[in-house]
């Protein structure tokens, strides 16, 4: 399969490349395929390792991890990984459509000049929804919950939490032994 030879082979495992019906019509093959002709035909996302839609916008591949099984989490539309610092995304965390995941920013002193990048860490099983923003410096911790059109602005490292609003505040608690 010549798309998956531009792939690095380390992403191409896991559930979305098993399933009932494996092989080449597991749902990660069809990414393969069609992200890899959608992307050169576009222009975009050539250098990520990984199947990513061309309807995603991802900037410094290398600076991003996440387990293979969150795969999936680059087949949205909408969403933009701009990761001129890390991206770390915890297992099991789902990224809506136009999510915004954000390290580095303009200078507001300045428009000219960039703000040293800072590190962006999702905790596992967050649910980011749709349309939010995600913005430098920012930690999710496990189970965090971000409302639709949220704007993230500051950390919630203690996690199993429910956060919505501009700037985002905590809504309410999640039952931690609710697992």
């Amino acid at each position: 399969m010549v798309a998956a030879k531009s792939y690095d082979k380390a992403y191409l495992r896991g559930r979305w490349f098993e399933g009932r019906l494996g092989g080449l019509c597991a749902t990660g093959w069809q990414w393969v395929v069609c992200d890899a002709r959608g992307c050169k035909k576009l222009g975009v996302n050539r250098d990520v390792p990984w199947p990513v839609s061309p309807r995603t916008q991802v900037l410094g591949a290398e600076n991003i991890s996440f387990h293979p099984d969150d795969l999936n989490n680059f087949q949205t539309f909408g969403c933009y990984f701009q990761a001129l610092g890390k991206i770390t995304i915890g297992k099991g965390t789902y990224i809506a459509p136009n999510v915004g995941i954000i390290t580095g920013n303009h200078d507001p002193m300045d428009p000219d000049k960039r703000l040293p990048p800072q590190p962006v860490m999702l905790g596992e099983k967050c649910w980011i929804g749709m349309n939010s923003v995600v913005l430098p410096g920012v930690t999710l911790g496990p189970h965090t919950v971000v409302g639709a059109g949220a704007v993230v602005t500051k950390s919630f490292p203690e996690g199993y939490c429910v956060i919505a609003g501009n700037p985002a505040r905590m809504i309410r608690k999640l039952d931690i032994n609710h697992e």
